[in-house]
């Protein structure tokens, strides 16, 4: 999940979703057209895409050099019922509908993720969860030095790694 965030805080990855999200129906789109749409080179929309692809947000279709591709919606309802518990009732409500009332919110989903991805609300969570991993992963390496510093002389032997 934490890497979905990390996608999304890049404001060129939202900036290609929201370009996929207003095509809609229109089809599927090459990198080098969503790039000049996004006003990037190929070469960055093109990695930027393979992020997306990765995580699951883009799907390509392969036709001879050429890859078509086209927004998937699966990764945004994981992050929307992740979500829904800080964001309020709304979201949870609109689940909790079920049926035909879900399959009609369908196209409020797609508003809801049309004005989200328009905000800075990607780039605060995603740089939040990364600072708060970089803050985990310092704490382990500080707690690990700090306990490799205190064992006694003889396991450290034992085990051939003087720290």
């Amino acid at each position: 999940m934490a890497d979905n965030f990390d996608a999304i805080a890049d404001s060129t990855r939202r900036e290609i979703l929201t370009a996929l999200l207003e095509r809609g129906g229109a089809g599927e789109i090459t990198a080098a057209d969503l790039a000049e749409l996004v006003g990037v080179t190929t070469p960055t929309a093109s990695k930027h895409l393979g992020v997306l692809r990765e995580l699951g947000f883009v799907s390509a279709r392969e036709e001879g050099r050429l890859r078509y591709f086209h927004l998937e919606l699966a990764p945004f309802d994981a992050l929307q019922a992740w979500l829904a518990p800080f964001v309020g009732d709304g979201f949870a409500e609109s689940d909790a509908a079920g049926g035909d009332e879900l399959a009609a919110s369908a196209v409020d989903d797609t508003a809801v993720f049309a004005a989200w991805a328009g905000t800075d609300v990607g780039a605060t969570i995603g740089r939040t969860i990364a600072d708060r991993s970089y803050q985990a992963r310092t704490a382990f390496h500080g707690a690990s030095e700090k306990v490799a510093h205190a064992l006694p002389d003889s396991v450290t032997r034992r085990w051939g790694n003087k720290a």
